[in-house]
């Protein structure tokens, strides 16, 4: 590689990763608690629930209940259980009678969530968490003030984040195998930093890669770029694009019939046919069409588990009246390259297919990226600090630096006192004041993160700055599962031996953290100042 493409990679590599840095950091900080999403919601609602949930829900009683106060004669109605929790995601369209005139009875569309045992009904502003919260925002859905604003600032992250990985091996490929086995923690800091930013961006380059080219899909191509194509090329048939790719299951559709059906029939009976053909099948959602009329039929689709098939999904399809299978895709059946592809792609973003074994790896690996992006900048400052720099340029690295890190470390800190005043606030919040748990989360996190963003940045000391957010980091987030046990009685020894492992992930996961939270602390020693002479 001549001199110049090595200065000109050099460069382009250096200035993607500090343009993308701090919102990096974040999307990669909050992604890593977001692979927790549904052990967070079990957590904050202290409702764990059991393997498999989905296959032991009682569809008929649910219905029953759906059914007090509207008429669901005519209606599409579906259950998917989207996450891990036992709130299900239910949809309802309008009736296809058009002679149901009563908008509370039938005419209108309707989604919300339904606690499967409770039966209590929420919407999705009722039902938010802060898992909920720390998934969206790992995307910046929070952004979404101009259509999709949020997600394509999030999908260019992730492709400038894929251009600083490649220009990134391309720059270091000569000594990256020696730079990997090179560690010397007495050297100055530019060489400290520079160690430490190659040996562990090595050992997470596979996930930094992985995560960099499913985010510039997930959030350019399939969420920004795929709606509005669909809408101009197919304006009248919005689901199009869906059936050509395959992503959609096509099955005969029956019309609706205008004729009630007369016999009675139940949901559980064909729930337990499927599973009883597919003992292994984990089913995730439940569609049932033109309900209550003649031509009503009900289709129930899952997946095997991901140990058998990563990317296999099963459906079956029965009419109601007579209890004929009228279509079926098979657990067996090869999956098609478009629908295989998608699945794929969303598997290894989520991280879903492995077990709490491959979440902590993942979890890991994210912590880990958070570093690799903080010891860049720092090689940037450090770099740049010399008097052959101008002052004015060396000052205005510094405060960067200064406000990067701020910014980035204080979410450590601000994350576990959420999770404590949701714990200990939450329910008595709604109840008093009437209002949502998310704009409590929204008041809390973003305020105290800033007011702590602001306090580091005035203090202009990133070594105070990095000592102080491991401290009260380790504080908070020891005193999270405190707060549990308080509240719930669920101490992380009750939640063992109770089996309720969502809660003991969510508790033991905050007591490792502020483990090595603490022992970074001690670990930390301060060197000569970077501030410009």
């Amino acid at each position: 590689m001549s001199n110049r493409i090595y200065n000109i990679l050099f460069h382009t590599h250096t200035i993607s990763g500090i343009i993308i840095s701090a919102l990096l950091y974040i999307i990669f900080f909050t992604g890593s608690i977001a692979f927790l999403r549904d052990e967070i919601s079990a957590w904050e609602h202290n409702k764990p629930i059991e393997e498999n949930y989905f296959n032991t829900i009682d569809f008929d009683e649910s219905l029953e209940k759906l059914e007090e106060g509207q008429n669901l004669y005519g209606r599409d109605i579906t259950f998917s259980h989207r996450y891990f929790e036992r709130e299900v995601n239910v949809s309802m369209t309008p009736s296809k009678d058009s002679t149901i005139i009563d908008q509370n009875r039938g005419r209108l569309s309707n989604y919300f969530f339904m606690d499967m045992e409770s039966f209590e009904k929420k919407d999705y502003q009722s039902n938010y968490s802060l898992g909920e919260f720390f998934y969206r925002l790992h995307f910046f859905a929070q952004l979404n003030f101009f259509g999709r604003s949020g997600y394509l600032l999030s999908g260019v992250v992730a492709f400038f984040f894929l251009f600083a990985i490649i220009t990134g091996v391309l720059v270091h490929w000569k000594k990256i195998i020696s730079s990997f086995y090179t560690f010397r923690p007495g050297a100055k800091w530019k060489t400290i930093w520079t160690d430490a930013h190659v040996a562990l961006g090595m050992i997470g380059l596979p996930y930094q890669f992985i995560f960099a080219v499913t985010g510039c899909y997930l959030m350019i191509g399939y969420t920004v770029m795929l709606p509005p194509v669909e809408k101009y090329l197919f304006p009248d048939e919005p689901r199009e694009v869906g059936k050509i790719l395959n992503l959609e299951e096509k099955v005969d559709d029956l019309d609706f019939a205008y004729n009630p059906i007369k016999e009675d029939f139940s949901i559980n009976y064909f729930a337990e046919k499927t599973l009883k053909k597919w003992p292994d099948l984990k089913l995730s959602e439940l569609k049932i069409v033109n309900y209550g009329d003649e031509h009503m039929y009900v289709k129930l689709s899952g997946s095997p588990g991901y140990d058998e098939s990563l990317l296999g999904q099963a459906s079956q399809t029965y009419r109601i009246a007579d209890g004929r299978l009228i279509a079926e895709r098979s657990i067996n059946e090869p999956t098609s390259y478009s629908r295989g592809t998608f699945n794929l792609l969303r598997r290894l973003h989520y991280g879903d297919y492995g077990g709490y074994g491959l979440k902590l790896i993942y979890l890991v690996l994210g912590f880990v990226t958070c570093f690799v992006i903080l010891s860049g900048v720092y090689i940037r400052l450090v770099a740049r600090n010399k008097k052959s720099v101008s002052k004015s340029k060396r000052k205005f690295n510094n405060w960067l630096v200064t406000i990067y890190t701020s910014v980035c470390l204080s979410l450590l800190p601000i994350t576990a006192i959420i999770f404590i005043v949701m714990k200990v606030y939450g329910e008595s919040y709604v109840a008093a004041t009437g209002g949502l748990r998310k704009d409590l989360i929204y008041e809390v996190f973003f305020w105290g993160w800033l007011v702590l963003s602001v306090l580091f940045t005035i203090k202009h000391e990133n070594y105070f700055t990095n000592k102080f957010c491991l401290i009260l980091g380790s504080f908070f987030g020891i005193l999270v599962p405190i707060a549990n046990g308080i509240m719930t009685g669920n101490w992380i020894w009750v939640s063992l031996s109770k089996g309720y492992t969502q809660i003991f992930v969510v508790d033991i996961f905050w007591i490792l953290l502020s483990i090595t939270a603490f022992i970074a602390v001690l670990r930390i020693k301060k060197k000569r100042s970077l501030r410009p002479a």
